[in-house]
């Protein structure tokens, strides 16, 4: 998706800034070729390539040199890692990053519905499929924990501190403190902090991505029902706080860990249920990666990305 794409449509960011408007949610940008995927996490690499992974027949890998043609390639895995079994066959949303000269994929393992999951760590020297070296388990919830251990992203805090968020409805999303010589949980603080949950009435909060921008934190996760197609109510919501802990407020005030987020994306026309959302600094700005279920195209999950913009203090797509 090249910037002039995204440029092109400005009459929706200006919409986007006036309160009550209608349909004040921008169309996604041009993107082309493959482009069916859910959960889709990117990173651009330092000769220019973007490399997205995401939930499609395990672990699917896309590219692109100009963000805006996409093409196919294999799975991350070539061989599936064998603690894999002990809950599911399948992964699902990955989140990728470059840390210290190297590529990390935290990702989860997991059935649909089900809290006996895993999040799982994989590094490579490139990024690309195949390269990637198992690192076992990082965190695990079982069907008797009232977390799920799934929707893993890693935040790296300007004190050089690692922070691993994650989760999925039952008491809602969690982070936890990472040492960043093992990828995994810092021994000296097991903590596990609560960030976001729906205390009343549906318990749907998942895929939590953490960013900081002009001193606050701000958290963005998915809302409501994934994966049914065009029946699907995805949409992406933030909160932001002054500690990476929380707690994370809404525009008006509401704890999201009280049922509050203030819009980002949702369904408008053919581009229904967004989310499945990451975050990714690029040459042009902030961007939002995310999937949505094209009305246009029997529900079929599709790629979505928007730039955007910080000004008022809130992150508005455009």
């Amino acid at each position: 998706m090249r910037r002039t794409s995204l440029l092109a449509v400005p009459v929706a960011f200006l919409l986007a800034l006036i309160p009550g408007t209608a349909s004040a949610y921008p169309n996604p940008g041009t993107v082309t070729g493959a482009t069916t995927i859910h959960d889709p996490t990117m990173i651009r690499t330092s000769a220019g390539r973007y490399l997205l992974y995401g939930t499609g027949g395990g672990l699917g890998y896309r590219t692109s040199t100009d963000r805006t043609a996409f093409t196919a390639g294999s799975d991350a895995f070539t061989t599936k890692p064998g603690w894999w079994s002990s809950y599911a066959t399948e992964a699902w949303a990955p989140d990728i990053s470059y840390q210290g000269g190297k590529y990390l994929m935290y990702y989860a393992v997991s059935t649909f519905g089900s809290n006996k999951s895993a999040i799982g760590l994989a590094t490579s020297s490139t990024g690309l499929p195949g390269s990637w070296a198992d690192q076992g388990t990082v965190y695990t919830s079982t069907t008797s924990s009232d977390y799920n251990a799934i929707d893993p992203n890693l935040f790296v805090d300007g004190d050089g501190k690692w922070w691993l968020s994650f989760g999925s409805w039952w008491t809602g999303l969690k982070t936890i403190q990472i040492n960043p010589s093992t990828g995994k949980q810092l021994s000296t603080n097991t903590t596990r902090y609560s960030i976001a949950s729906r205390p009343t009435g549906t318990k749907a909060v998942e895929a939590p991505y953490i960013v900081k921008r002009n001193g606050y934190y701000y958290l963005f996760a998915s809302y409501d029902t994934c994966c049914a197609g065009t029946s699907s109510t995805y949409k992406v919501k933030v909160g932001r706080a002054t500690s990476v802990t929380g707690p994370y407020v809404d525009k008006n005030g509401v704890s999201m860990t009280n049922n509050g987020g203030t819009p980002v994306l949702e369904s408008h026309g053919r581009y229904i249920g967004p989310g499945g959302q990451s975050i990714m600094s690029d040459t042009d700005g902030d961007l939002i990666v995310y999937h949505y279920y094209d009305g246009n195209d029997n529900g079929t999950p599709k790629l979505g990305i928007n730039l955007l913009n910080w000004s008022s203090g809130w992150p508005v797509a455009y």
